[in-house]
């Protein structure tokens, strides 16, 4: 499994409808509003690398008031149940 999140600019205006037209693309598992020089970032998830390339380029950027989009690819994961496995190792219960 790939996870991505895309850096998303839209018509401030057009906010909350361009985040639901994005959450419903089924590949999307969330979509955020945030601060700072990008509008929305969408989390998504794709069974292979390969399939980004259909997704991010025709689904989310053709969103009709999307300015502009940056896709990062995540490489590892620190979710805190991993990071509390981690600093428990060597410990017995």
């Amino acid at each position: 499994m790939v996870t991505v999140f895309v850096m998303i600019k839209t018509d401030p205006h057009a906010i909350p409808e361009a985040a639901q037209d994005i959450a419903n693309i089924p590949e999307v598992e969330a979509v955020y509003s945030v601060t700072g020089k990008w509008d929305l970032v969408a989390m998504v998830k794709a069974a292979r690398f390969e399939d980004l390339d259909e997704l991010v380029p025709s689904k989310i950027a053709k969103v009709a008031t999307i300015h502009d989009t940056e896709t990062m690819v995540a490489f590892r994961t620190y979710a805190q149940d991993d990071l509390e496995a981690g600093f428990a190792l060597g410990l017995e219960d």
